[in-house]
């Protein structure tokens, strides 16, 4: 399997229930040996709701895209500018069989290259997730600290990484 035929473009309406249905798989694929399939369910369906994926749609702060092989939904990212005009990436996720091909590597090229000036990019990544730690370090993001997301103790332990973007 290639990512040839990789198509990305913004997020559509048409494209939630894909999308949802992407991070639900995912998010078992990686986190129920973490945290068990029961907690994934929950978080999948508080965070990954189709109400809350329709209300990231058409926000002129960021970007929710989604990459396509043929017209299949196979991967989404998403990303904001923060006040200080660093670029947040909120999410990137391919879906497993689809892993390991450059899909994701592309995607995360693209989001952050819908922020030009900003001069860094950040994310948070579960503590556990050795897969996509190992995968942002090669992207060149480095650990900056350890965090609880949201700083609420029900959520998952965060670390937080960067990378810079941008030299004057």
């Amino acid at each position: 399997m290639t990512s040839a035929g990789l198509v990305i473009r913004d997020a559509e309406a048409a494209d939630i229930a894909a999308v949802r249905a992407l991070l639900v798989e995912t998010w078992h694929a990686t986190y129920d040996g973490i945290y068990g399939w029961r907690r994934v369910a929950e978080i999948t369906n508080a965070w990954h709701s189709l109400e809350n994926l329709h209300s990231q749609l058409g926000r002129g702060e960021g970007v929710f895209l989604v990459g396509l092989i043929g017209e299949e939904i196979v991967a989404t990212a998403s990303a904001r500018s923060e006040r200080d005009g660093a670029a947040l990436l909120t999410r990137l996720y391919v879906l497993p069989a689809w892993q390991g091909v450059g899909i994701g590597r592309t995607l995360l090229q693209v989001a952050l290259a819908c922020f030009p000036l900003a001069p860094v990019a950040r994310l948070e990544v579960e503590s556990q997730n050795e897969a996509a730690i190992a995968f942002y370090e090669r992207m060149g993001f480095f650990l900056q600290r350890q965090a609880r997301f949201d700083g609420r103790d029900d959520t998952p332990n965060t670390l937080l990484m960067a990378r810079r973007l941008f030299v004057e």
